[in-house]
């Protein structure tokens, strides 16, 4: 999950459940898939913040010692300033990015929208 441009809501946003469950079919499986993908996102992006903040670890004996360094707060504030993972997997869906399975079909991926 690359910092890539996407025009997910940063704030919250009401949103008509009957828009959202139109491309599934049932509302259950729409919430249950959109906090999967929620899930997995969140996991990607934690990753990718841990890497990135890993590069100013201090390796040291002093613990104790507090440094501040300004790169790393600026990268922290990047991620904070980001879609939350919930926006971005609901973003996903209404664009049709998301592919999903149900576990008695045949293998292949379902295109969202295209069911």
């Amino acid at each position: 999950m690359t910092m890539k441009i996407s025009n997910a809501a940063k704030t919250t946003v009401t949103r008509d459940v009957s828009k959202l469950d139109r491309e599934i079919g049932n509302v259950y499986e729409t919430v249950a898939m959109l906090g999967k993908r929620a899930n997995q996102i969140s996991v990607a992006i934690k990753e990718e913040l841990a890497a990135k903040l890993e590069e100013f670890a201090v390796n040291g004996e002093n613990i104790e010692e507090v440094y501040e360094n300004r790169e790393q707060i600026e990268v922290s504030k990047q991620y904070e300033r980001m879609p939350k993972p919930g926006a971005l997997a609901i973003q996903e869906l209404q664009d049709g990015k998301l592919y999903f399975r149900r576990a008695g079909e045949a293998e292949g991926n379902t295109p969202v929208g295209k069911v």
